[in-house]
């Protein structure tokens, strides 16, 4: 992202349709070189947490699987994002990983440690919000 593009947006929002328990520390993601993605409304996305190597081109390994996410509100979600499932920040928008695009985009969001669906207490219905960087 560069600040002296990005102007003012909303959040993009959505609910859990799906509740993903595993994870793996061989999966091989590689984040895209693009820093932003334009969702729509009705797609369906994944989301993915990693402590992994955060530089852009990098191999993450290390991930726990969150659960899919259908978007309400669609939008542009930004690297650094804030990622908030009913209310609790869960971590930061690394980027995204397209290996099974179109289908949908792994979204990855940096945090301290993996973390699966069930680690985090999920349920299918709950809100997931995307806001912007403070």
């Amino acid at each position: 992202m560069n600040p002296a593009e990005d102007g003012a947006k909303r959040p993009v929002t959505g609910e859990l349709v799906k509740i993903l328990t595993h994870k793996r520390d061989d999966r091989g993601m590689e984040l895209t070189e693009f820093a932003s993605r334009c969702v729509r409304r009705e797609e369906v996305h994944e989301l993915v947490t990693t402590d992994d190597d955060t530089s852009t081109g990098a191999v993450i390994d290390r991930v726990g699987f969150l659960g899919f996410v259908e978007l309400a509100r669609g939008g542009v979600i930004d690297r650094g994002d804030e990622v908030r499932i009913n209310g609790h920040l869960v971590g930061t928008v690394l980027g995204f990983d397209s290996c099974h695009y179109p289908n949908h985009y792994n979204i990855l969001i940096n945090v301290d440690k993996t973390a699966s669906g069930p680690d985090l207490g999920l349920q299918p219905e709950m809100e997931v919000r995307f806001d912007p960087a403070p």
